[in-house]
């Protein structure tokens, strides 16, 4: 059975994209089943991806927001061509398990878990790859990990690394350190699974950050990536993820 699902962000932009593809799609059949399309910026995609995490849809973001990485281009002439021609990929979230106050909490993070400082005082944080130090102390505002897709987004503002979507890698990049001054972080396998300690927690609390929900007061932090959860995003053929990553590899190394 093909089905069309057309879910939007409230805003009045978002909200007029919908009125229109709805007039449009109950005159054009869309050969593709189980299509979720999603209209708002990246935060509304990253939103309706988790609550879809168990779903085998496939997703087709249009941009109604400010940058819209995760997102395609509207238009109101070639929008129902180009999703009929979109290309699918498949990324995987990681999965951030936080321990603080005795509890234990798990979130996914389709972008980037964020280790920040919660107050004046910097991080002091150590670095494990299992049972190896990638670094012993960190002192920093804190530390990101990164996933392919989301090498692009907070990761480069902090001038980590961009990576390929099929480079099954994932990216640590620290923010603003202090001390070693000039550790760049690290790449390392998807396969990883990276122990981020609070080495001072009653002095340096620090908060741990999966997108965009936070657990203060964080101690431990574990992170890997879910290759159990596949989320199967859809791209106009001229406009592909791995295009606009690669774009901003040729930015970045031109700046």
């Amino acid at each position: 059975m093909i089905k069309t699902i057309i879910i939007s962000d409230n805003n009045k932009k978002s909200l007029k994209i919908k009125k229109f593809l709805i007039k449009k799609i109950k005159t054009t059949l869309i050969k593709k089943s189980n299509l979720v399309i999603v209209i708002g910026g990246d935060g509304f995609m990253l939103q309706t991806l988790k609550k879809n995490k168990k779903s085998s849809n496939l997703f087709y973001g249009i941009n109604s927001g400010n940058y819209g990485f995760l997102m395609n281009k509207f238009s109101g002439k070639n929008t129902v061509k180009n999703l009929s021609k979109a290309k699918m990929i498949k990324i995987s979230p990681l999965e951030m398990k936080v321990s603080s106050k005795n509890k234990m909490k798990k979130y996914l993070a389709i972008n980037e878990v964020s280790i920040l400082r919660q107050s004046r005082q910097a991080a002091s944080i150590s670095i494990k790859n299992g049972s190896k130090y990638i670094i012993k102390k960190l002192i920093s505002d804190g530390v990101l990990v990164s996933t392919p897709a989301g090498s692009t987004a907070y990761n480069m503002s902090v001038h980590g690394p961009i990576l390929s979507l099929n480079s099954k890698k994932i990216s640590i990049a620290p923010i603003s350190a202090f001390r070693p001054r000039r550790w760049r972080g690290k790449i390392v396998s998807d396969r990883s699974q990276i122990i981020i300690k609070n080495l001072n927690p009653n002095k340096r609390p620090i908060s741990a950050v999966a997108d965009n929900i936070e657990i203060r007061n964080a101690k431990t932090i574990n992170i890997k990536t879910n290759n159990r959860i596949k989320f199967n995003l859809l791209y106009d053929s001229n406009r592909s993820l791995q295009k606009k990553i690669k774009l901003e590899q040729l930015r970045k190394e031109t700046n």
